[in-house]
């Protein structure tokens, strides 16, 4: 998999220094600065601890299964054209050298609902998911959220369903408000059908 955070803190300099500092107990294999600049921290072959408890379908332990990538955001303003444009180059060799499909992209907030929300409302997926560096919902009958949930991969069981919805709605709806209703089911039936997380595929 491939894991996108954003760092939360005042500046990309700062972020790396944690990031690199072995008392902080927490890495990831690459950070991207507003600029574009790109560092590798950890090699893509080596686990680093940047997804902490987090699950998606049957993998809880998602650091040993996945690539981290850090966004240098504080999480409370927009994410420019030069980081996301250097993130996208940064996903295209790391996808095709690992196989990894695009379903298989996805947010701290999807594997930890509740209490991780990175990278956060203002992240564009639509726009990855259109160069196939992620996926998007398209149409489809409403169904059993908490059902087509988990078989999408979020982690239905761990917490409750009021806050798979707002993990959901902010990746796939972020204008979405109010309680649950037919436009999130029908959303989720669509990537439960299409990308469903036990499909047998590489690095599943």
């Amino acid at each position: 998999m491939v894991v996108i955070h954003y760092t939360a803190m005042q500046s990309a300099e700062a972020a790396l220094d944690r990031l690199c500092d072995p008392a902080a107990g927490v890495s990831a294999h690459f950070m991207v600065c507003e600029c574009g600049r790109v560092w590798q921290m950890v090699e893509e072959e080596a686990r680093a601890w940047h997804a902490g408890a987090g699950r998606w379908g049957a993998v809880r332990d998602v650091n040993s299964r996945s690539v981290g990538i850090e966004l240098a955001n504080r999480g409370d303003h927009p994410f420019g054209e030069a980081q996301i444009a250097a993130l996208e180059g940064l996903m295209r060799g790391i996808m095709d050298r690992w196989s990894i499909p695009p379903e298989r992209v996805i947010g701290h907030s999807d594997i930890a609902p509740g209490r991780k929300s990175d990278p956060g409302r203002r992240f564009d997926w639509r726009r990855l998911a259109l160069q196939g560096l992620g996926v998007w919902p398209g149409r489809a009958v409403p169904g059993d959220f908490a059902r087509d949930a988990a078989r999408f991969g979020y982690p239905v069981g761990d917490v409750a369903e009021d806050v798979i919805l707002a993990a959901f709605r902010q990746r796939f709806r972020p204008w979405g408000r109010g309680p649950l209703c037919d436009a999130d089911r029908a959303a989720m039936a669509d990537l439960a059908a299409r990308f469903p997380v036990d499909r047998g595929v590489p690095n599943a």
